[in-house]
């Protein structure tokens, strides 16, 4: 309405006047009802066209779209594992730091794993003990084994003397008895030596690697257990939960809840305009948004990101091939906005819905030197019909309480 009125004043207006003042023809004579169309029609369609063209022009260079939200990040509360709630520990919606406890699972299971492998690692320190003990006995083994040996060679080495020096004086049936017991008693030796070798790689290589599996499966059992109290992972506020003792959850199936981190929402704000404005939205662009949960403010922004692929267009790869006239409705261009001015999103409730306007500069250019003088004009012209933008989205702004609490009809 607004564009049509501008432009009548620089159509119909002075082909009235020059049918009024330059031909003499007056209203209810010449000019009626009925002629109006005959005699303005030069005027009438040179304002239709000429507001056809500045309504297009103001929308394509100075965007707007209703398709704005606040979105916000949200951790599914859910443990590691499965299993029936034992206590809950925060309320419906409250406020938590990472690491805080939310609830806890039945860890009876658990313990029952926790004690065994404890025992287990116990039990590996007592055979470590005991394999010490028969590090020492085999020691004291061989000790008693080689004191045989040496009592066996001492006795053999003395008969063996005396046949030498008066033979047929020793049996010789005595001294091949004596070598028998001096090999059996290095057998001994032998196995006593054995035996202890036996005791020290149990004590260094076997028992160890005991140890350290069954300390692994201490930790193991540790984890699990651990898996049974639910923590916060990140500071924020826990919403909807609705969980009780007694409540069976899951991974897949049954979350327990919703974690909502802090400052999310509040910071940026995502904006869809249509794939025909891609030439103009550009970083750096100044935009006002107008949300429903902070009536009557217009919010400075500036894009910060103007993301490069379009939703709509993307597939996975399947059984099937892609059939394009099957595709959804034309997507839009995703579009992030920051605050011009600090703590600018205050008071708007993450997730509120918003009307965004962004508006081209092209100051620069105009300021350039090689601008000519008509490119400088047309581009001024540009700029300055944004501001009739700008008052259509305070007129929202305005009308938003009234079309939302009167003229909805809730």
């Amino acid at each position: 309405m607004f564009e049509l009125m501008f432009c009548s004043l620089l159509t119909i207006v002075p082909d009235y006047l020059y049918r009024r003042y330059g031909q003499g023809k007056r209203f209810g004579k010449e000019i009626t009802f009925f002629s109006v169309w005959y005699e303005l029609r030069w005027g009438i369609t040179g304002c239709l066209m000429l507001t056809i063209s500045l309504i297009t022009m103001i929308f394509y260079f100075h965007p707007a779209t209703e398709s704005a939200t606040l979105y916000f990040r949200t951790v599914p509360i859910v443990p590691e594992g499965s299993g029936r709630v034992a206590e809950v520990k925060v309320g419906f919606s409250q406020a938590v730091k990472k690491g805080d406890v939310l609830f806890t699972l039945d860890s009876s299971k658990q313990h029952a794993a926790f004690e065994t492998a404890k025992r287990k690692v116990a039990e590996v320190d007592a055979a470590m003990l005991t394999a010490q003990a028969d590090v020492s006995k085999a020691e004291a083994q061989i000790g008693e084994a080689k004191a045989n040996l040496q009592q066996a060679k001492d006795e053999l080495d003395v008969k063996s003397e005396l046949q030498r020096r008066n033979p047929g004086i020793v049996p010789q049936r005595d001294i091949e008895k004596l070598q028998v017991l001096v090999d059996q008693r290095q057998s001994g030796v032998d196995a006593a030596t054995a035996a202890k070798e036996s005791a020290s790689l149990q004590v260094s290589t076997l028992l160890p690697a005991q140890k350290a599996s069954a300390a692994a499966a201490l930790d193991q059992a540790q984890v699990d257990l651990d898996k049974t109290i639910v923590r916060a992972g990140v500071d924020g506020r826990v919403e909807q939960f609705l969980i009780r003792p007694g409540d069976v959850v899951n991974q897949l199936m049954r979350p327990a809840g919703v974690l909502i981190p802090e400052e999310a929402g509040r910071k940026m704000l995502q904006a869809g305009y249509g794939q025909i404005e891609a030439g103009v939205l550009k970083q750096g662009m100044v935009a006002e948004a107008a949300c429903i949960s902070k009536p009557w403010v217009i919010i400075p922004m500036v894009i910060t990101t103007v993301q490069d692929y379009i939703a709509a267009g993307q597939f996975q790869a399947g059984q099937q091939l892609l059939e394009v006239q099957n595709a959804q409705q034309p997507g839009t261009i995703l579009v992030f906005l920051e605050p011009l001015y600090k703590d600018g999103l205050d008071g708007v409730t993450p997730g509120s819905s918003c009307v965004v306007n962004a508006y081209t500069s092209n100051h620069e250019e105009i300021s350039a030197e090689h601008t000519s003088t008509s490119r400088a004009f047309a581009l001024h012209v540009v700029d300055g019909v944004g501001l009739v933008h700008a008052m259509l989205l305070r007129i929202q702004a305005l009308l938003m309480p009234i079309k939302t609490l009167v003229l909805s009809g809730h």
